[in-house]
């Protein structure tokens, strides 16, 4: 390419309005944006004005096995980005594989926290649970925080993010009463993550704007308090051996009293298993007249857990999508399981679910009651997807699905054998 050609280029890449270069030094890894200053004197230091920094792999090429070098490299990286900024940063993110030195991230979100941030993003993939500075919790601009792996011991002085709409703690330790706080101080919250923690075992969610929550993680109870826009709901309780409930207490009553917007849940591991510890429902006192996605992983051979689910199945009356994943470590096969399902026909009728979902599932007496209890009840029934765990008497398994009777004519059964 000529002198010349290439001079009309960089004019080009020069002349581009102020806008587009933005776009374009925003989709860049903030390695190669920084990059672009020696394009031009106009290109110098544009990327200084980046109101989004991103510090994660792609920072440092990963060609020197030295973990050293690799995180003096992104350490030289941060400081000489932060020197150099001028104007607001609103998004900073720090992603690393090894914890850096403590001392440099709590200057670097000393610095941040002189700066109206909005949304900060901590992930320390390996080392020690990072104790977060005081000084975080001054940033009362923040809109989103994201924690892996981090330590919160908020001052006492500290009332909430009052501005904050978005909240994931993941590998998170804090108090009790801190994460009581926390949730509480935040008003304008909207969606709740919280992933693995430990320091607090009972989950008193009181957030009146929340629209999504999903948790997984061993705990003792969840309850909820002016909710009443929550409308996605994950759950996953991943250890076993809950406590039973006193007197005529329902865990299942407690845990949708304040939900009435709810649309979709997604009841993961053992928390069936919690919703049916105390007093088994046959219906819930108000029906959750909004829920149209319902995911399950059950034992089939718990009776109180299949009659928690029934109930979940009454009180749904607009429910279209089914999802039923069976707990394969408790696979046994029990005739009163079946005599259960064949005395509940008559008492639920699914009037509007078009498609179920059944996972993991082996093809004994008790399943295929399931299976049939679900076709006979679902009159607007248009396909249901069966997933065995394994392909052993996969031929005879079909045969039994296909002697079914189905409330729906254009219910379609699809059998998956592909593993």
């Amino acid at each position: 390419m000529s002198a010349c050609k290439m001079d009309m280029e960089l004019d080009r890449i020069s002349s581009l309005p102020s806008h587009i270069m933005e776009q374009i030094l925003s989709r860049l890894p903030i390695r190669d944006a920084v990059r672009t200053g020696i394009l031009s004197s106009k290109w110098r230091y544009k990327w200084a004005e980046l109101p989004h920094l991103v510090f994660d792999n792609q920072c440092v090429s990963f060609s020197s096995q030295d973990q050293a070098v690799v995180k003096n490299k992104l350490l030289s990286i941060i400081d000489h980005v932060l020197l150099l900024h001028f104007g607001p940063i609103h998004k900073f993110k720090l992603s690393h594989r090894d914890l850096l030195a403590v001392n440099d991230i709590d200057r670097w979100i000393l610095y941040l926290s002189r700066s109206s941030i909005k949304e900060f993003v901590l992930e320390i993939w390996k080392g020690q649970r990072y104790s977060m500075p005081s000084c975080l919790f001054s940033c009362q601009n923040l809109t989103h925080l994201e924690l892996f792996n981090c330590l919160l011991k908020p001052p006492l002085s500290f009332n909430g993010f009052k501005s904050l709409k978005t909240l994931d703690l993941q590998h998170i330790t804090m108090a009790q009463h801190v994460f009581d706080n926390m949730i509480s101080g935040c008003p304008l919250l909207e969606k709740l993550t919280l992933m693995n923690f430990d320091g607090f075992t009972h989950l008193n969610i009181e957030a009146p704007n929340l629209k999504e929550f999903d948790v997984g993680g061993v705990f003792e109870d969840v309850g909820f308090k002016n909710t009443f826009h929550l409308a996605v709901i994950s759950v996953g309780l991943y250890a076993n051996g809950l406590k039973g409930a006193l007197g005529d207490s329902s865990n299942l009553h407690k845990f949708f009293d304040h939900l009435p917007l709810l649309q979709r849940l997604e009841i993961q591991s053992y928390f069936l298993k919690y919703l049916a510890v105390g007093v088994v429902l046959r219906n819930l006192p108000k029906p959750c007249v909004n829920l149209n996605y319902l995911s399950v992983r059950i034992s089939l051979n718990d009776l109180e857990e299949i009659s928690t689910a029934i109930c979940l199945l009454r009180s749904a009356p607009n429910l279209q999508e089914l999802e039923i994943l069976a707990r394969t470590e408790e696979r046994t096969d029990m005739g009163t399981v079946t005599n259960f399902w064949e005395h509940d026909y008559c008492n639920c009728s699914l009037t509007q679910l078009k498609l179920v979902k059944v996972t993991g599932i082996y093809g004994t007496k008790t399943e295929l009651e399931l299976i049939n209890f679900m076709l006979s009840t679902s009159p607007v029934l248009e396909k249901m997807i069966v997933k065995p765990a394994s392909v052993n008497g996969g031929w005879e398994f079909v045969k039994e699905l296909l002697r079914f009777r189905r409330a729906s004519v254009r219910a379609e059964i699809i059998y998956l054998d592909t593993f």
